[in-house]
């Protein structure tokens, strides 16, 4: 799983980007107009695997993780540089929208001033935009081939035409429903505004749990009026030194600023959420680990993601919640009071299931 932090210049991408992968890349207080992706692969936070890990005391523990790219800013206008970042997009799976709502005279605001409902309007639309443009240019293309004696796809062609109908209403894509078989027509598309959306608004320290936040983030949620959008509040700076402490050090720094934990733990976990994962674990001595899968994949293809072999010579899913197991202290306390199920192929795996795949090849 991919997902591109994008916004506009300075709206703290990299900072947010460094605070999610522990990096220490450079910010600058400029605009940056050419610079290479940098990748970051992040932990899901997952409590879960840390009290399994402490039961089993395993060689290994391994969590879910996701993959963040952090690339140059999108400005207003500019087809030529946003096609760069649109390139970008469209092979990850989701965005993170950075806003800015900090306030410091010393970092240039594209814009010229902190005003985070008119960023986003701004590069939604800038999105939509790079989405219309493609469409038309497609469709161009089509009636030359037409004008040549190529008969069009009809198909892609119906899907074009309505796409364009929406773009044009400046909605983006992913507010709009596709039928499976549009779905399946347009994923060669790679259109930039069907992706789903975390948008994180940058605030300053001083704004940390204040009124003018949530105020901030109520106007944002409004806006963004889809259910593939999903916004937060968090201060890019504080989490970026956060992630460069020891887990002490951190866990003393988040106590004396009153927060529970990281507001990036919340950020990943809605990264995860938005796209339709959940995970299941795997216990023993020799790995503690969790899997991650589409809500609804049963069983069966869920033994394919450890190995092709157990999903085809699948016999049998020992299964029990994770909360059910910790509940009874062990296994085998779980399975004298019948908690622990035996599932065939197509049972539905639920996030947090602790799984031992019975199969022959």
């Amino acid at each position: 799983m991919k997902i591109a932090v994008t916004g506009l210049a300075n709206s703290g991408k990299t900072t947010i980007f460094n605070a999610l992968t522990g990096l220490n890349l450079e910010t600058t207080i400029y605009p940056t107009l050419t610079a290479e992706p940098h990748l970051g692969v992040v932990k899901v936070p997952d409590s879960r695997i840390e009290k399994l890990a402490d039961i089993y005391k395993p060689k290994k523990v391994t969590y879910a993780t996701v993959e963040y790219v952090d690339y140059i800013g999108i400005t207003k206008g500019d087809i030529e540089q946003n096609k760069k970042v649109s390139d970008l997009i469209k092979d990850v799976d989701a965005v993170v929208h950075a806003i800015r709502g900090f306030e410091d005279e010393s970092v240039v605001h594209p814009l010229a001033s902190v005003n985070p409902l008119r960023d986003a309007e701004t590069v939604e639309l800038e999105m939509i935009f790079g989405d219309l443009e493609l469409v038309e240019k497609r469709l161009e293309r089509m009636e030359q081939g037409q004008k040549r004696g190529k008969k069009p796809d009809e198909t892609e062609k119906k899907v074009l035409l309505k796409c364009k109908e929406v773009l044009e209403k400046e909605t983006p894509l992913r507010d709009i429903e596709f039928s499976e078989e549009e779905q399946k027509t347009m994923r060669n598309l790679q259109f930039m505004s069907i992706k789903p959306v975390v948008v994180v608004l940058n605030i300053a320290e001083k704004d940390l749990n204040s009124e003018k936040a949530v105020e901030a983030v109520a106007g944002l949620q409004k806006f963004f009026k889809g259910k593939q959008v999903k916004v937060l509040s968090l201060c890019g700076k504080i989490e970026m030194e956060i992630a460069q402490l020891s887990h002490e050090e951190a866990a003393a720094f988040l106590s004396d600023l009153g927060i529970q934990e990281p507001a990036l733990n919340k950020l990943i976990h809605v990264s995860y959420d938005l796209l339709g994962l959940i995970s299941f674990l795997t216990t023993g001595e020799d790995e503690v680990r969790a899997w991650t899968i589409n809500k609804g994949t049963d069983a069966q293809k869920a033994a394919g993601k450890i190995h092709s072999d157990i999903e085809r010579g699948f016999i049998r899913a020992e299964v029990v919640s994770f909360d059910d197991f910790i509940a009874n202290g062990s296994m085998s306390a779980a399975r004298d009071k019948g908690l622990l199920r035996l599932e065939g192929k197509t049972y539905e795996v639920k996030d947090g299931d602790i799984i031992n795949f019975r199969f022959n090849v």
